[in-house]
């Protein structure tokens, strides 16, 4: 590594969106790498309005790997984040920066410690997938940080290893979840339907009607899912593939009428199977419910007009 070892900092900001699943995702066929039990659908939102930022930075005087998310220390001990660092360790390439003098090694990245500061303009945990936004930008920004030379569909097979949605978030526009086949979840990547010019028109509003953190975390309730409701797997092999090439063909052809109906539809559906699940997941409030109502009534009124 050249440079002063003590006094040199390297770093990279990114900025990633957050994304809003039209075809859900939800039960794992294995927890540990995050392969889903079925393909889903998302569109990625402006991330003007609703992102996360992060910063890397590296230096030979950092004595370990620290984050902070909102301001607030948190730890990397967790297997998400580790499963990340080292995928993403594990592919680092030379990096030089002659401006500055500093040259490092691919070999050097396994010795070097990170600082990672991540910030979210949206409320965390609150079921707007801040995970799916703060993972991705995670990978995404010590992805340019070690010179990788993986494109975003690879890249998104790292960011799903700590959470799931975040491999959505590497594209922006529409992006589909492929679940994939293999054991070791080689082919369970992201792909880009749509970019974000393809249907200008759409506009996707979304009311926080309360910014607490959800009671039930995604992770437990997938588990619990998957373990005890009669519903899921039927939802997983007969539903969700229908679904998809319809959502599929409705983005393609800009078709609101048949977006709107199986994005209402899936969303129902997938409360239908937390509440048959034991014990029962209610991630709606009374105020939930009556924008639903609201917001099936105003497409009607629409697709009528």
């Amino acid at each position: 590594m050249g440079g002063e070892a003590e006094k040199w900092v390297l770093m990279v900001t990114a900025r990633t969106p957050t994304n809003i699943a039209v075809i859900k995702y939800w039960g794992k066929r294995d927890e540990t790498l995050i392969l889903p039990i079925n393909d889903s659908i998302s569109v990625t939102l402006d991330p003007s309005h609703l992102c996360t930022t992060t910063t890397v930075s590296v230096s030979p005087s950092f004595d370990q790997d620290r984050m902070w998310l909102n301001g607030k220390e948190i730890s990397l001990q967790g297997g998400r984040f580790q499963s990340c660092l080292r995928e993403i360790r594990a592919r680092a390439q030379d990096v030089e920066d002659k401006k500055k003098g500093i040259k490092i090694n691919k070999e050097d990245w396994q010795k070097l410690n990170l600082h990672i500061a991540s910030y979210n303009n949206f409320p965390t945990a609150a079921g707007l997938a801040s995970s799916a936004a703060g993972l991705a930008c995670l990978v995404f920004s010590l992805a340019k940080l070690m010179n990788l030379k993986e494109d975003n569909s690879q890249l998104s097979a790292i960011a799903r290893q700590g959470s799931g949605s975040a491999c959505r978030s590497l594209y922006g526009g529409f992006v589909k979840w492929c679940m994939g086949k293999e054991e070791n979840g080689s082919d369970s990547l992201a792909v880009q339907l749509a970019d974000e010019k393809h249907w200008d028109e759409l506009v996707i509003i979304i009311a926080v009607v309360s910014a607490r953190q959800k009671e039930t975390s995604s992770t437990s309730g997938m588990r619990d899912t998957v373990e005890t409701s009669a519903l899921i797997e039927h939802r997983a092999k007969e539903v969700v593939p229908k679904r998809i090439t319809e959502m599929e063909g409705a983005i393609q052809n800009r078709d609101f009428a048949t977006f709107a109906r199986l994005a209402c539809t899936d969303s129902n559906q997938f409360h239908a199977v937390c509440l048959d699940t034991y014990p029962p997941i209610f991630y709606m409030n009374d105020t939930s419910h009556r924008q639903v109502l609201f917001y099936i009534y105003y497409i009607l009124i629409t697709r009528i007009s």
